[in-house]
């Protein structure tokens, strides 16, 4: 007996190899822009070669087959060992391969931290626990280079582009990466209030009891440690092995269970008078720190941008395969809207984090004041915005996009860490009234940024004008923290979009973000709006 065959139809295809570069016209001239044109045709590799399919497969499997905590070994011996599925080191190898761990400070040019950022924006569309890692060291650096020893035992390796994982003392490897301890149960972003105690050994060294609620990476080569000391809260310096080839005594409790991320180990650990040296100023540890959490908060805006960039990739690249009532998805007139909306969304993210990343690069004083303005302002913002657009692009995949088996729920999980990792929402915010409080050359850098797009758009002009005279009062009441550094945001990305976006996509963003007649929920485009070439713009795969 024949079964009778049943074919089905209507199902998009894959998204085959294709490259991530090229693909992304609004990353390609941000970069061009933002002073990284001269490394486009490196960006065009790397986009080749994490677009292809089995990068992408590489990602899957390190997040299916997360990290084991190895505490013991068959002896009985404490080894609190992190074993990983070959992905994930493969994943590694590529990123660091890439530099994107330390190429701005190993190879330093004018555009450099561009160039990485949008490299790493690329990469964060593969997977994003492996970031963890890259990001860390890539802020550990600048903070490490203050110490001469540090800079003469542990930079040189540090920089380089040979990914080594073995589990041996620091001198004997080839590579390394750094991670960062602050957050502890009783405090978590009050670092302040944290009880890890740190007492001298009389051998300008220090002994850490006490312990950390999330200690990222606890495998890699060393971390940066928040504890109390003497003369105050201090930053120290914990090498995972002691200098007599001892394991230094930081004992992992259990990996962390979380929503996403998981293909990153991040943990629970106790020091038991761990070796340390200080590094900085007694007393100083939250300012040397967070030189660090400065680039690692950049990286935030970086990675949520990239997890955004994807999910828009594949909402696009199944509507327009996909048919339902009569007409393919991408032709549908609401669907266009949604789809346009995105596209907005994540040229706008793209613009901004780009501009953010050449801060870094500048070093005058008004990219100094922009800079400490804007990167907790769009690190509020961006991260805001991910997991609304997560869910969105999620939705255009249908029920399709909600399984496991798909991309969209895996970026979907990912989303928040990013708002939460670094200081959350709140914190960001009153940070950024900080930095206006501090310096009034704050204010006048956005103005200086803002100014070229003045009397391009009257929304824009009335937006920017409210805004204006927002941050020239005397004083800013923290309870609108919020809206403040949402409304700085979207006056910077509209004024780039304004000055180098085509002029239907800048006007289309400042109708629907700034004019105050529409709703923020996507998919609302005021009538009009040139979605045709938002959805052409966005993807240049097909």
């Amino acid at each position: 007996m024949s079964w009778p065959t049943h074919e089905v139809t209507n199902q998009s295809p894959d998204l085959g190899d294709y490259n991530l570069f090229d693909a992304d016209t609004a990353l390609r001239e941000a970069a061009a822009r933002e002073g990284a044109g001269w490394a486009a045709d490196t960006l065009r590799a790397t986009g080749a070669a994490l677009g292809r399919v089995e990068v992408f497969e590489a990602g899957r499997l390190a997040n299916t087959y997360g990290p084991v905590l190895q505490a013991f070994d068959a002896r009985g011996n404490r080894v609190d060992q992190v074993e990983f599925h070959p992905a994930w080191h493969d994943l590694m190898r590529g990123i660091v391969a890439r530099g994107f761990h330390a190429s701005p400070w190993a190879e330093p040019r004018p555009g450099a931290h561009a160039a990485r950022a949008a490299g790493y924006l690329m990469q964060a569309q593969v997977e994003a626990g492996s970031l963890c890692p890259t990001t860390m060291t890539y802020g550990a650096i600048p903070a490490l280079a203050r110490d001469a020893q540090l800079t003469r035992d542990w930079l040189p390796r540090l920089m380089s582009r040979d990914y080594d994982p073995r589990d041996v003392p620091f001198a004997h490897k080839r590579g390394g990466l750094i991670g960062m301890g602050m957050t502890e149960k009783q405090g978590g972003s009050d670092v302040r209030a944290n009880t890890t105690w740190a007492e001298p050994d009389g051998h300008c060294t220090w002994a850490l009891t006490g312990h950390k609620w999330f200690f990222s990476c606890p495998q890699i080569d060393a971390h940066l440690v928040l504890a109390q000391a003497p003369g105050g809260l201090s930053c120290f310096f914990v090498p995972r092995w002691r200098p007599d080839g001892t394991k230094n005594p930081v004992l992992v409790q259990r990996l962390k269970d979380k929503l996403g991320n998981r293909s990153n180990a991040s943990s629970e650990v106790e020091f038991q008078r761990a070796y340390a040296t200080l590094l900085g100023e007694a007393g100083r540890g939250v300012p040397t720190i967070l030189e660090m959490g400065t680039y690692t908060r950049l990286d935030c805006v970086l990675g949520t941008t990239g997890l955004m960039r994807q999910a828009l990739t594949r909402a696009l690249h199944h509507a327009r395969h996909r048919g339902a009532f009569g007409a393919k998805l991408v032709a549908q007139p609401l669907m266009r809207n949604v789809l346009a909306d995105l596209a907005l969304e994540v040229e706008a993210a793209i613009a901004l984090a780009l501009r953010l990343a050449r801060t870094f690069d500048e070093h005058d004083d008004a990219s100094q004041h922009l800079r400490r303005l804007i990167t907790p302002a769009a690190k509020y913002w961006v991260c805001k915005r991910g997991p609304e657009l997560a869910a969105e692009a999620m939705e255009v995949m249908g029920g399709n996009g909600y399984v496991e088996s798909g991309a969209h729920a895996r970026i979907y999980r990912e989303m928040p860490v990013n708002s939460i990792w670094e200081g959350s929402g709140n914190v960001m915010c009153l940070d950024v009234i900080r930095a206006l409080g501090r310096s009034p050359h704050a204010a006048e850098a956005l103005a200086a940024e803002l100014a070229p797009a003045a009397g391009r758009n009257t929304d824009f002009d009335h937006f920017t004008g409210t805004l204006q005279r927002t941050l020239a009062a005397a004083q800013l009441d923290p309870i609108g923290a919020r809206r403040l550094a949402q409304d700085i945001v979207l006056a910077l990305q509209a004024a780039l979009l304004l000055q180098h976006a085509p002029g239907g996509i800048a006007q289309a963003f400042c109708r629907s973000r700034l004019a105050g007649d529409w709703g923020y929920s996507f998919g609302t485009l005021p009538a009009g709006c040139d979605v045709e070439s938002l959805i052409q713009r966005a993807l240049q795969t097909e």
